[in-house]
């Protein structure tokens, strides 16, 4: 991709009445469950914080949202106060100092939010879009699977980086997502990222049979976004309810991010 066709770089001021609003928005999404998603998306949004950018981290994952419980967190507000409490977006976002970003949760577990419906999913959709104007990135991250609300909040205009490992189902389900998503959206902007490779030359052999096979039945090359390699610090990162930056920030895992961070900002992930 070339420094004008970016989705990130050199982008017009962002106002609701222009068509590019939306194009700093970052969609982590993956076909499966248990990909490292989540701990990505958070390690992602500390990595372009400690870069300097203004970054809002949105939990997507409707009704089984996680990001505030791996972060330790306890907001007072999340997006079931959006939907039964009469509060916009803007007043549930939650600064999270201890990582330099803010977040706006959603809530495990919530009725609420695991039955809305598509109209109510593309507002939120929509006030997040608006949100966006006020940050230099926003990650969205959002809940395994291709339903209603992946498919709502992937709607947006930018990249959209698809989680995958090497496992045969996880690769399964990348392409399921990449194939609905690119029928819906031919111009949307897929990019793969590796995550719990051994390896970054095992990480590539990954990419390389997703791509073959989006080559032979979609006529799509998406490019690679990046590799994340296998970390054991993440497990305890985890347990001790922190981001990974700050617990192990010479980790193998957390070079990898910070290399697809400085990516994202030079407009080639």
């Amino acid at each position: 991709m070339t420094e004008t066709e970016s989705p990130l770089r050199n982008r017009p001021a962002a106002h609701p009445a222009t068509s590019t609003m939306g194009r700093n928005l970052i969609t982590i999404a993956s076909g499966k469950g248990g990909v490292g998603k989540t701990v990505l998306a958070v390690s992602l949004s500390q990595a372009l914080a400690k870069d300097g950018k203004k970054v809002l981290l949105f939990d997507g994952d409707v009704g089984l949202a996680n990001v505030d419980i791996q972060l330790g967190l306890m907001p007072e507000l999340d997006l079931a106060s959006v939907m039964t409490g009469g509060k916009t977006l803007e007043d549930i976002i939650f600064p999270f100092k201890d990582g330099g970003f803010d977040i706006i949760a959603g809530r495990s577990g919530s009725g609420v939010l695991g039955t809305l419906t598509m109209e109510q999913l593309k507002r939120i959709h929509a006030s997040l879009v608006e949100v966006s104007a006020k940050y230099d990135y926003v990650i969205l991250d959002l809940g395994a699977g291709i339903d209603d609300a992946v498919r709502a909040l992937s709607s947006g205009a930018g990249p959209k980086l698809v989680v995958t490992t090497g496992d045969p189902t996880a690769l399964t389900d990348a392409y399921a997502y990449i194939k609905v998503m690119t029928q819906r959206l031919p111009e949307t902007d897929i990019r793969v990222l590796v995550n719990m490779a051994k390896s970054e030359a095992e990480g590539r052999k990954v990419y390389e049979k997703l791509l073959k096979v989006c080559h032979n039945f979609l006529q799509l090359e998406p490019p690679l976004a990046g590799i994340i390699e296998r970390d054991e610090k993440i497990s305890d990162t985890i347990r001790a309810q922190t981001g990974l930056l700050k617990r192990y920030p010479t980790s193998t895992a957390a070079r990898n991010i910070e290399a697809l961070a400085k990516t994202i900002q030079e407009g080639t992930a």
